[in-house]
This record gives structure tokens, sequence and C-alpha cells, in this order.
């Protein structure tokens, strides 16, 4: 309670019940108007798909093994990524002509038809062995034959016939032992049956070694040029070495000359001596 000026007494809870404002507890004013409702406190701003996406991958907050993953993908893929790219660019049929093309397709038909010969060859000789009245004189004849065969691809008999001589001059010394192993290889594949390298016979156990700026032929050393002189199909034999990346080719590369001339005989005169191996045998004793 407290007195005023004029002597009267005044409640000082009356005037707890109003605010700066002139309002009492009930929220009027002082002339009972309704209180004014207070503005709502603003909603927080929904937030985008995009925006989720952005705070769910950064900052980021990979484990140790899904970085080793990563980073494991990362150097596979870039591996891939090299060896398509240096198998492209190294292609011997990049941006060949069509003309190559074809050759290299009639090759490939050639090489074919060579071992469907072969197969219809040996089915007739076992058609041969079964219809014959006299199989035991029929199977004699067939295995001279063959003994026959096994010599020339042996080197220990001559053979003559068809075929190409190719001469290679390496005026600079830059063809080496592999280049003339890749020739070898190259005319075998495309149906050689005998092949002689100046002096020396060409079989299944030759070998080439280099020997500082020379190179050697089963431990004998052979100068140049170096002459092949191969029996087989000139038509097959011929093309087999001008194809695109082929030996012709990578020759030149070598600044080396290769000339190639067929012939309807060629004669394969250098021996090699029989020889019993020392652990092999047949497997029908």
């Amino acid at each position: 309670m407290s007195s005023g000026r004029d002597g009267t007494m005044s409640d000082d809870s009356d005037d707890k019940g109003r605010d700066d404002k002139g309002r009492d507890d009930g929220g009027r004013d002082d002339k009972g108007n309704e209180p004014l409702a207070l503005p709502p406190a603003p909603a927080p701003a929904a937030s985008t798909g995009r925006q989720r996406l952005k705070a769910g991958l950064w900052p980021p907050r990979a484990s140790r093994a899904q970085l080793i993953v990563a980073l494991l993908l990362f150097v596979l893929g870039l591996g891939l990524a090299i060896q398509v790219r240096s198998t492209s660019d190294s292609s011997a049929l990049r941006g060949a002509r069509q003309e190559d093309l074809v050759r290299i397709l009639d090759e490939l038909d050639n090489r074919t038809q060579r071992l469907e010969d072969e197969k219809r060859g040996l089915e007739n000789q076992r058609t041969e062995l079964e219809n014959s009245s006299d199989q035991a004189e029929e199977a004699r004849r067939q295995t001279e034959q063959k003994a026959q065969q096994l010599a020339v691809l042996a080197g220990t008999v001559a053979a003559q016939g068809p075929g190409i001589t190719l001469t290679i001059s390496d005026p600079k010394g830059t063809v080496e032992s592999d280049t003339l192993l890749d020739t070898l290889q190259e005319l075998r594949a495309a149906g050689a049956e005998a092949i002689q390298i100046n002096d020396e016979r060409v079989v299944a156990d030759t070998y080439f070694t280099q020997s500082g700026s020379s190179v050697e032929i089963d431990g004998k050393k052979i100068s140049q040029p170096y002459r092949f002189k191969v029996i087989g199909n000139p038509q097959d034999l011929e093309p087999a070495l001008n194809i695109p990346g082929g030996v012709v080719q990578t020759l030149e590369k070598e600044q080396a000359t290769a000339d190639v001339a067929r012939s309807q005989k060629i004669v394969v005169d250098a021996l090699r001596p029989s020889k019993a191996p020392d652990y092999a045998q047949s497997s029908s004793q």
C-alpha cells in the first residue's frame, strides 16, 4: 500500500497488474480491448534434394577401406586405358589400305585351305587303308611315304619343288638374329615345307644366336646377304612377306632390302646328319 498526494491509498498490486503499455494481467489494455496476437516464429526453410545430397557428400566421410578400394579402381582403370591405347597404336593393320586388307584375308583363306587339304589327305589315307584288300601292304606303302616326308622335314635328304628365294641385303649391319627368326616363322606359317639359309638347313630344332654383329645358325656363323631358299606354294609365301607390318616392311625400317623371286624349281640340298634321340622312343614299341 502507498499513499498518494491526495491522502488516498493505492494498491501496489494494481500497478503490478499493468504493464508499461497500460495492459492488465489479463492482457487487455485500459480500454478493455482484446490482446494483440504475437506474430508466429518463422518456420525453418525446407532443404532441397540437391542441398541434402551436397550435405551428404561434403565434407567427405569415407572410411579407410573405401579410400583403398577407390585407389585400386583408379589404378586398374588407368592401366586398362594405357593398354588399350598401346594396343591401338601398335596395331599393324591401323591405317592399312583396302588392297592390303584384302591380301591379308586371302592369306588367311589360303592357310585354312591348306589345313583342310591336310585333313582330307589324312582321311583318304585312312579310307585306303580300311578298304585295301591287302592292308599290310597298304600300311607299308603309307609308312614309306610318311618316312620320306619326315626325312624332308628332318633335313636328312635333299628336296626340290616350287617356292621362292628371299635375299636380304644388310649393308649397315642392322639386321639381327631375332629379325631372321621372325622371317623364318612367317615363312613356316605360310606353308613352307623345306628351308635353307645360305648353306644351313633349317629344321625343327634350328636356333639363332647373336654374336656381336654376326648371326649364327645352330652355332655356325653366316654372312650376308642372307639367302633363304624356300619350298612351298609361291602364291602363299610371297604375300606373307609383303603384308603390312610384315617382314619386308620391318627390314625396310632397319634400312635393309628384301628381294623375293618366285620359281617353279627350288633345290634345297643342305643336309643335316641323322641323329637318334637320346631319350624319346616311339610309343608303339
